[in-house]
């Protein structure tokens, strides 16, 4: 049971992250991407230093952090959400989820090089599949057209218009972040970092928010669409990132970060069935590449060395 229920507990923040790309997807339209960014980062960090100060958890940064914790604030709360935000205004939030899950390939090298964690030829393998599957998710299909098919030329410039390229910046600072984040817990609370880092990452957001004229400074949401924000702070953000952190600190990155993979499953679903939205046949081709690397990535080493995991016999 405590098996099963730490693995539930390993899921849950991709879950809640799929599901909140969902929520959040038509706040970014009406509010802005800096509105959603802030109100996702700061209620949130509050709420997990309040959960660390009545559990009776140590909420101070150790000083020998407060430098890698400045720069993983900078990189995974105000840079990545950011990113994130701008992203989702020109993506969906199923496509969105698949490109901003690219991060656990990028985590698995940083990994290998910086902590020593063995990736095998199996892992390799999962690895190149899951980058194609990007790529068939990430580019739009006009550019994927000129490359392979010979079509009219694409000016790269509609990459980013679109959205795909804020999504993989993104990708690209959670990754850089969740290495970040071991550097920065050394002697800290991961709870503590987490929220502290949110509290501080989204204050130069709600600055920007103030001084951007282009969007109202309080929105015309209903109380669905707060409801909607508020889960993903609380939810898709407070819970998710504080247990995806912890596990961060405790786990072997790439086999934990891998199931990251597993969010565009539940953004696809949700967004499906409240956005209507619907991914192209390329595009559904690249997610089971995505899904079926991270089968390969996380089971790298049973498949690679079976001997290892088969129960030794008892001699009589």
């Amino acid at each position: 049971m405590s098996s099963i229920r730490h693995w539930f507990l390993m899921v849950l923040p991709f879950a809640l992250w799929g599901t909140a790309m969902t929520a959040m997807a038509p706040l970014v339209h009406s509010g802005g991407p800096v509105l959603v960014a802030f109100l996702r980062l700061i209620p949130a960090g509050a709420t997990l230093l309040i959960a660390v100060g009545l559990t009776g958890r140590s909420w101070k940064i150790a000083p020998i952090d407060l430098g890698w914790f400045s720069l993983f604030t900078l990189v995974d709360a105000t840079i990545f959400q950011t990113c994130l935000a701008k992203g989702l205004s020109e993506t969906g939030a199923g496509l969105g989820s698949v490109l901003i899950d690219s991060q656990p390939l990028m985590v698995a090298l940083l990994a290998r090089s910086l902590f020593g964690e063995a990736i095998n030829p199996i892992g390799w393998v999962g690895l190149m599949l899951g980058l194609v599957g990007i790529v068939f998710l990430g580019s739009p299909p006009d550019l994927l057209s000129h490359w392979w098919l010979m079509g009219k030329e694409v000016s790269v410039g509609s990459f980013w218009d679109s959205g795909e390229g804020w999504m993989l910046l993104a990708a690209i600072s959670m990754a850089f972040g969740t290495v970040l984040s071991r550097y920065a817990c050394q002697k800290s609370d991961p709870i503590a970092v987490t929220g502290w880092h949110m509290l501080i990452g989204g204050g130069p957001l709600l600055a920007w928010h103030f001084v951007d004229q282009s969007w109202p400074l309080i929105p015309q949401w209903s109380g669905f669409d707060w409801i909607s924000m508020a889960y993903a702070s609380f939810l898709g953000s407070a819970v998710a990132y504080g247990l995806f952190f912890w596990f961060a600190n405790n786990e072997e990155l790439t086999g934990f970060t891998t199931l990251a993979f597993l969010t565009p499953v539940f953004a696809l679903a949700t967004g499906g069935l409240w956005l209507d939205e619907r991914l192209l046949p390329l595009q559904w081709i690249g997610v089971v590449f995505v899904l079926f690397s991270v089968l390969l990535v996380s089971q790298r080493r049973r498949i690679w060395e079976p001997h290892e995991f088969e129960p030794k016999l008892i001699k009589k």
